[in-house]
């Protein structure tokens, strides 16, 4: 199991909460989160409620400064990465509602471009295994966290402008 502590003020001040599973709203527990510490697992935090807006994955250790994290206004919400330990499999898509080309991807993908020649994806289809993916090309950028599902419409999700260019397994001992 995981374990994350969240932090009212920065440099891990302030009232806290304990958490070992999804939290879709953290103003249930403290009226603002700017610093936490994983002590075990993995867990993606999100800056808007309901697993919603930037998000920023995190391994064991402390996060003092929401702000070096990129998020544009603390932690509001925060989902427990399980771990996993089988096969990895994903479709991309070039268009929203599985359309355009589409590529099968067992491993990290760091350009869609180089790889596929295709310059964006719109929706995908995880079958196994959990994923990052990120705006940019070589995993960098803001990035969205995948779980096995079925996602449609990125845009729909709240990424209406972004490209998303590369992805990569999480296979981190979480």
């Amino acid at each position: 199991m995981g374990k994350i502590i969240f932090y009212e003020d920065r440099n891990f001040q302030g009232r806290s909460y304990e958490c070992s599973s999804d939290c879709s709203d953290m103003s249930t527990y403290l009226s603002r989160c700017n610093s936490c510490r994983v002590e075990s697992g993995c867990f993606v935090v999100y800056d808007r409620p309901n697993f919603m807006g930037n998000q920023f994955f995190m391994r064991r250790g402390e996060y003092a400064d929401y702000m070096r994290m990129g998020m544009s206004d603390g932690i509001r919400s925060c989902r427990m990465v399980p771990q996993y330990r089988g096969s990895y499999r994903m479709r991309i898509y070039e268009r929203e509602n599985f359309g355009g080309q589409m590529h099968e991807l067992t491993d990290d993908c760091d350009s869609f471009m180089d790889r596929y020649r295709i310059s964006d994806c719109q929706s995908c289809h995880v079958m196994d295994g959990h994923w990052l993916m990120y705006e940019q090309p070589h995993f960098r950028g803001r990035m969205i966290y995948f779980r096995p599902g079925e996602y449609r419409s990125f845009r729909d999700m709240g990424y209406s402008n972004a490209r998303f260019s590369s992805v990569r397994r999480i296979m981190d001992l979480c």
